[in-house]
């Protein structure tokens, strides 16, 4: 088993679909307009369009899907740093570093 599939019971082919869709997904223009502000949707800061990541808000592994509407533009480290986060979890995650601990 890997980390992919370690906080559900997501079959291991559908989380294969779901990332040949975000790959697709990708080379739209719908995507490369998100990611031309160089905006990242967690911290807020500015960075190349290339060089911020397609992040799901809700995982794969955690049932999301690869829909416009489960997709954001992530810099990489707080992609690296969400990882299989629900939003919910990640905005705990966020208060606690905000009050030291």
């Amino acid at each position: 088993m890997t980390d992919d599939y370690f906080f559900s019971d997501t079959p291991p082919e559908q989380i294969a679909r779901e990332k040949a869709k975000a790959r697709e997904l990708r080379k739209t223009q719908w995507w490369k307009r998100r990611i031309a502000a160089g905006v990242c949707h967690y911290c807020g800061r500015r960075f190349p369009p290339a060089e911020l990541t397609m992040d799901h808000v809700v995982p794969l592994a955690r049932g999301g899907r690869s829909v416009r509407s489960n997709v954001v533009p992530a810099c990489k480290d707080c992609n690296t740093k969400k990882r299989y986060l629900l939003p919910v979890e990640w905005a705990e995650h966020l208060e606690r570093l905000r009050r030291g601990g």
